[in-house]
């Protein structure tokens, strides 16, 4: 089976413009985006709106695509992508452009979730640590079936616990946190680009409930490897500080 990643970035961001571009490291968040995956892939690209990402990302000896500006997701720039590239790719991996640290386990389990045909869409799932994790409605929770198939995405606690009091839910159930990288059949991403907004997708703000409301099959990996995503100077304040002792945060385990 043959993958291929597409890390789409865009220029603009309401709390940190010019993001893919900051540098961490001595190197921008693009770079070391592109470099964590060619860890694992021969087939990397970038996809952009924005000629300075373009640039940055030819200079560093990276692939990259020029897209349309007017994309509501990066779902839909990387269709673009992948049509213009003319891919023979079994697979396509969405990588976000603010995660400079994706491990290339995490990038491994989401490949082999392929492994059987009815996977149509794949992504990964961690267990919380804590319950006041859980409670974050910025932190999405999954609950998949005993195949490891997604059967729905909430803001929300899923599942309420009846007869437990509240602050006993963590000890009863393995509470999930979905991590948004996603992988899709060639043909699904082309199918699930065209579909409209659903329902339940307006309600929660999530796009991958767009896809299960249309009846798409979503396989979630497990991962025991946390995101760290660039969205805020903040954070990549603290990316600067994992890079100096990246041990202390790359080994955390579940405290189950």
């Amino acid at each position: 089976m043959k993958f291929i990643a597409i890390i789409p970035a865009r220029y603009a961001s309401t709390r940190f413009p010019g993001k893919p571009l900051a540098i961490l490291g001595g190197k921008t968040v693009i770079q070391r985006v592109y470099e964590q995956v060619s860890r694992v892939l021969d087939d990397v690209y970038v996809a952009t709106d924005d000629d300075r990402i373009f640039q940055c990302v030819e200079q560093f000896g990276g692939r990259v695509v020029m897209t349309r500006s007017d994309h509501k997701s990066g779902t839909d720039r990387i269709e673009e992508a992948v049509e213009k590239i003319q891919t023979d790719a079994d697979v396509v991996i969405n990588v976000q452009g603010d995660e400079p640290f994706i491990q290339p386990s995490q990038i491994e389990t989401l490949m082999h979730l392929f492994d059987i045909p009815s996977t149509q869409i794949g992504t990964l799932g961690k267990h919380f640590e804590s319950m006041e994790a859980v409670e974050n409605p910025n932190s999405p929770k999954i609950v998949t079936d005993q195949r490891g198939f997604a059967l729905y995405f909430s803001r929300s606690i899923i599942p309420y616990i009846r007869g437990v009091e509240r602050n006993e839910w963590f000890d009863k159930f393995p509470y999930l946190k979905h991590l948004g990288i996603y992988a899709y059949r060639r043909e699904v991403l082309r199918e699930i680009t065209l579909l409209p907004q659903s329902s339940l997708e307006c309600a929660e703000s999530l796009e991958q409930l767009r896809w299960l409301q249309n009846g798409y099959r979503i396989r979630v990996g497990i991962t025991e490897v946390e995101t760290v995503g660039i969205d805020t100077p903040e954070d990549l304040a603290h990316a600067e500080a994992i890079l100096t002792d990246p041990s202390s945060f790359f080994t955390k385990k579940s405290t189950r």
